[in-house]
């Protein structure tokens, strides 16, 4: 990941390499892609309330491997839960997550075009999970069950796969920035050396 005191050569490097472009999150395909994860978790959602019954029974997909088995889940990712307020306080904290997440990468969504995949991709899946906390008492709708026999992983649903294809979206891009701004340091540092190596006598 990038640290936060850089070269003077790498802060040259890294000016050089911002467009004119503006953020992401103030593109019309930015909300086009959070529109359209939005949606999908939300339809396949409403299939899994209407068809999956009766709650926790499983219904096979690929074999054992991959079922459809619906569940609620008042609490967090990972079966994460704190108390009877959870519904609430992990919507506070999507609200949160969702500003600091755009506040935070609008510069990267600006030269990266995985994180300007990534970054709505999340957001999308982040809302799916929140409109779900605030309408259903009962918490967000799972229903994909993987796993092999009794070892299974824990449900989930498109928003969760969302959120976790945008993290990694999200992760490549700043590895990569990472790496174009040691090569553009090295390279300036290079060119400063023979510069002053040519000028001396």
């Amino acid at each position: 990941m990038m640290s936060n005191s850089r070269s003077p050569a790498a802060r040259a490097a890294a000016s050089a390499v911002l467009t004119d472009a503006p953020a992401a999150s103030n593109t019309v395909r930015f909300w086009v892609i959070v529109a359209i994860t939005v949606l999908l978790d939300l339809v396949t959602k409403a299939l899994a309330v209407e068809h999956l019954v009766p709650r926790h029974m499983p219904h096979e997909i690929i074999g054992n491997v991959v079922r459809f088995t619906l569940a609620y889940n008042p609490g967090a990712a990972f079966g994460m839960h704190l108390g009877p307020a959870s519904r609430w306080i992990f919507a506070g904290l999507s609200v949160v997550i969702v500003g600091v997440l755009l506040r935070a990468t609008g510069e990267l969504t600006r030269t990266s075009r995985l994180a300007a995949f990534g970054v709505p991709v999340i957001v999308g899946g982040a809302i799916g999970n929140l409109l779900d906390r605030i309408r259903l008492r009962e918490g967000v709708v799972d229903f994909i069950d993987i796993g092999i026999g009794t070892t299974r992983f824990w449900t989930f649903n498109v928003a969760d796969t969302a959120v976790t294809i945008g993290a990694v979206c999200l992760v490549l891009a700043l590895w990569r920035e990472d790496q174009a701004l040691q090569v553009a340091a090295k390279a300036a540092g290079a060119s400063g050396a023979g510069g002053q190596g040519g000028g001396t006598s």
